[in-house]
């Protein structure tokens, strides 16, 4: 009885230990690592039956002077106060400040020296030509006229309030402001600004972060006031708005929203066109076309014309003017909605603008509506211009153009990659709104996915990101990889495009095609769509709604592939081979069976192969001692003839790379035939590192392979074959059949 006391105290101090130390197993649950939830955010991860956010709509007046390339604007906001505070102040978003030369941020994406560097390059790293930027603020007044009291850091600005904004108040202010638009090419990752043409002396005008905007205030933490530093792009809240435009009368303007005054600004030519444009299902019709184009573009008209337009329940509104844009549109039928899908480009775009750009916003309207829900506005618009790819409500700004009207199939597959994604922004930040200057992954990762899917299943002619798109980035060196879970600009340059786009793609991939399945996984992904629709989730929404709507235990995946840098490394450690001993033997003959070594001991030689055939084994049989209580006895005949002339595999796979995945099994058999098993990462709960399985074959294997499909990222696949001998000579095979 000692023994079992102490074997008691032993187990009791075992346990109390372990629960003072940080267990993080692979398979441990991540609330840890989540926001708790509360009335705010269910444990479902749907929004809470208490769930709140702001609002802000906005009038606003702009006026584009040409001349000396500034816009001049005021607005009136009107802010809700739905939270359950009262707030003596707020926070107003001043994004324009970024380029001014004092601000801290400027040169600091890539600043070192090399010799031969050229001269942009410079420019972006000293600025030593310098240029205007940032806001002029004239007044900020209230209702009455009365001057509020503001503070500017950096791109933020505090308004102070006389008195406190009470719960469920609400606050109407006027802001007036200028400032000078930058040219796009004066400075690194320009989402916006202008592009000169010296061939004609025209300017094609991409207005973006443009207006002073209301910061988010909510429920995880409070003020989202964090400074714009560029790859950290918008934290916004939703509201309507009323715009008007004003650009020299020659211009054309493409922006977010529903044109108000048609017959103000279009000719009665262009307003006949678009209505027929709005019939054609079929194929896009011009509005504008290559030589009317043309002949706006030979003379620049001193007089003005005003746009206005409406956008309902956005939270952003950008536009492009200029009067070199040809413009072609297209209806869309969704089954909610009819879509009017249009394109604007310069002679520059031709021709391949003209023939693919408002088909694949076709496709991406499609595809995206179908994998969460309809696209709800009226327009979604692409503009071509150079060396970007930027995302607003209705409306983005995509690279892409031909040389002498000619194009290479690669950038043609780009100018359209970046189309279908920058329109798929519509959803993912636009719509589901996330907080993209925290969290970049949650809309640049789930928008590639959809991106992705859209390529593969509307242009299967293109490349699109698959799992092994990743395994070079993840078998990199761990002392600089940072994890999917690192806010938007604390992320290295050359790093956030695998870390923020790829990554995630993939890890949504393998849930879906690999791990959940693809009809579950979809469902589950649409609920995430509806449940966040116009509202702000956050990553522990996300992952949340993933497995309440799966049923599925996903902590393992969510932990390892967005809070680790761990990488899929699984190895074949070894395969051997058995058949069982058909008669009755007891443990003396089976002792007398065992094989004996070279060197005259009783350790079984470890097979490199299949050459020395199978070892036999018997099998006894079960005392009754070990039935315990059970009155009911195996049938030992019916067991062995079931195993009867029966190949045993026992197989060795080590977790080499830290990241636990299911594991995919292929075997090829002597006959030339293949079978496919597959195991579910539960298998790695007992032991992290090193696990065997048994399988049962009716025919003789010649060769096993894991993850034949590189459906899990293994970043070493030449550690995946059995026999190893077969390694160096067959794998390069393998791989190269695999990656056809």
């Amino acid at each position: 009885m000692k023994y079992f006391f102490a074997f008691i105290f032993a187990c009791v101090s075992f346990i109390i230990q372990a629960q003072n130390q940080p267990w993080q197993g692979k398979f441990e649950p991540i609330d840890n690592l989540m926001a708790p939830v509360n009335t705010y955010r269910t444990a479902s991860g749907a929004p809470g039956n208490a769930y709140w956010q702001q609002r802000a709509d906005y009038k606003i007046k702009a006026i584009i002077d040409e001349t000396n390339n500034t816009l001049t604007g005021e607005e009136t906001i009107t802010y809700y106060n739905n939270s359950p505070d009262d707030l003596s102040y707020l926070w107003i978003q001043l994004e324009q400040n970024v380029n001014k030369k004092e601000n801290e941020d400027f040169g600091a994406i890539n600043n070192s020296l090399k010799n031969g560097i050229n001269t942009r390059q410079m420019q972006f790293l000293t600025r030593a030509i310098d240029f205007p930027a940032g806001y002029s603020i004239k007044y900020i007044k209230d209702t009455n006229g009365k001057p509020l009291t503001s503070i500017v850091n950096n791109t933020m600005m505090k308004v102070l309030l006389d008195a406190p904004l009470t719960s469920g108040a609400t606050l109407t202010f006027s802001i007036g402001w200028s400032y000078p638009i930058t040219d796009r090419s004066m400075y690194l990752l320009s989402r916006e600004g202008y592009e000169y043409f010296p061939e004609d002396d025209n300017t094609v005008y991409l207005i973006a972060h443009w207006f002073p905007r209301m910061a988010v205030y909510n429920d995880t933490e409070g003020w989202q006031n964090q400074q714009f530093q560029k790859l950290g792009e918008f934290a916004l809240e939703f509201g309507d708005y009323d715009v008007e435009i004003t650009v020299p009368a020659d211009h054309v303007v493409a922006s977010t929203g529903a044109l108000q005054n048609p017959e103000n600004v279009l000719t009665k030519t262009q307003r006949k066109r678009l209505s027929a444009a709005s019939k054609s299902f079929d194929k896009p019709m011009m509005i504008i076309t290559q030589k009317e184009a043309l002949e706006n573009e030979s003379s620049k008209s001193k007089k003005q014309k005003t746009w206005k337009y409406k956008a309902k329940n956005v939270r952003d509104f950008a536009f492009a003017s200029s009067r070199k844009f040809m413009w072609d549109a297209q209806a869309v039928k969704l089954p909610t909605n009819t879509v009017m899908a249009m394109s604007y480009y310069p002679k520059e775009g031709l021709p391949v603008w003209q023939e693919a750009s408002t088909k694949a916003i076709k496709h991406a309207l499609e595809v995206y509506s179908e994998a969460t829900f309809d696209y709800p506005y009226p327009v979604c618009i692409s503009v071509n211009t150079s060396n970007i790819g930027m995302e607003f409500p209705m409306i983005s700004f995509n690279g892409g153009r031909p040389k002498d009207g000619k194009i290479s199939k690669a950038a043609k597959a780009s100018m359209i990659g970046t189309i279908i994604h920058e329109v798929g922004h519509n959803w993912f930040p636009m719509i589901v709104s996330s907080d993209e200057r925290k969290w970049m992954w949650m809309d640049e990762g789930l928008n590639t996915f959809l991106h992705q899917r859209t390529v593969a299943e509307r242009y299967p002619e293109f490349n699109s990101v698959t799992p092994k798109s990743i395994a070079p980035f993840m078998n990199g060196d761990k002392n600089v990889l940072r994890p999917i879970m690192t806010t938007s600009d604390n992320e290295l340059f050359n790093q956030f495009g695998a870390n923020f786009y790829i990554k995630p793609t993939v890890g949504l991939q393998m849930l879906r095609n690999s791990i959940v399945g693809k009809a579950l996984f979809d469902a589950a992904f649409k609920e995430y769509a509806n449940r966040w629709k116009y509202k702000h989730p956050n990553p522990s929404d996300l992952f949340r709604t993933l497995e309440d709507a799966t049923a599925t235990d996903l902590d393992w995946f969510f932990r390892g592939w967005f809070f680790t840098t761990d990488n899929v490394d699984v190895e074949l450690a070894n395969v051997k081979w058995f058949k069982v001993q058909e008669e009755d033997r007891n443990i003396e003959d089976q002792t007398k069976s065992t094989q004996v070594t070279a060197e005259g001991n009783n350790t079984p030689e470890v097979p490199k192969d299949f050459s020395n055939g199978p070892e036999v084994i018997t099998m006894t049989t079960t005392p009754d001692k070990n039935y315990g209580g059970f009155l009911s006895r195996m049938d030992d005949a019916a067991i062995r003839k079931q195993l009867s002339g029966k190949n045993l595999y026992e197989v060795t796979i080590k977790n080499v790379g830290g990241l636990v995945m299911p594991v995919i099994i292929e075997w090829v058999f002597t006959d030339g035939t293949t079978e496919i098993d597959r195991l579910p990462a539960q298998i790695w709960r007992r032991n992290e590192y090193e696990v065997k399985e048994v399988f049962i074959k009716e025919k003789e294997v010649e060769t096993v392979n894991l993850d034949p499909n590189f459906e899990f990222a293994d970043t070493d696949m030449s550690n995946n074959v059995f026999p190893k001998a077969k390694r160096n000579s067959e794998f390069d095979t393998f791989k190269k059949n695999k990656t056809k």
